[in-house]
């Protein structure tokens, strides 16, 4: 994957495949070439600041804002976006408990609830409702769907718990 320009090329790692993407700029974010340059669509832009969430990736396994990483700062690391957390058939856990819950109505903060919920229980499977409800505190829904990504999450838990304790 190559964009157009003569920069020395970024190097990295993008939902499993190396990606070597010239011309670059230095101001340019994350968000945008997961986004413009690689057409990765499940991080949302929303308010551009780290603050409302829509953008979160993984880097290195970590929960992170996009919109405001830039994306000569990721050179050589792990970006993991929504469409590498799972594939349709093959759902993530907290993917497929969010569909279960029913936990989307707009969507737009779908990615960040997700991203944030599974960095979450990648670290903490045994994640308690208020460590869930804190985690989750930074990214925004103005739908109001709280209570069922909520129920998602808790649903995404015991099946993560049940994997790793049958």
């Amino acid at each position: 994957m190559t964009a157009s320009c003569g920069a020395e090329p970024l190097h990295l790692r993008v939902n499993g495949r190396a990606c070597s993407i010239a011309g670059v700029p230095r101001e340019a974010t994350l968000l945008h070439l997961l986004r413009n340059d690689l057409g990765l669509n499940g991080p949302k832009y929303g308010c551009g600041l780290g603050q409302c969430g829509a953008c979160t990736v993984h880097v290195d396994g970590v929960a992170a804002r996009a919109c405001v990483i830039p994306a000569h700062g990721v050179s050589g690391r792990a970006i993991t976006t929504l469409e590498g957390l799972g594939a349709p058939g093959d759902w993530h856990p907290v993917q497929a408990a969010f569909e279960d819950a029913q936990a989307a109505q707009c969507g737009y903060c779908l990615n960040g609830m997700v991203m944030q919920a599974a960095a979450l229980l990648a670290r903490d499977p045994d994640a308690s409702e208020a460590r869930i409800r804190s985690e989750l505190s930074g990214n925004l829904c103005r739908c109001g769907t709280h209570v069922e990504i909520l129920d998602a999450v808790q649903r995404a838990a015991f099946r993560m718990r049940a994997k790793v304790n049958p």
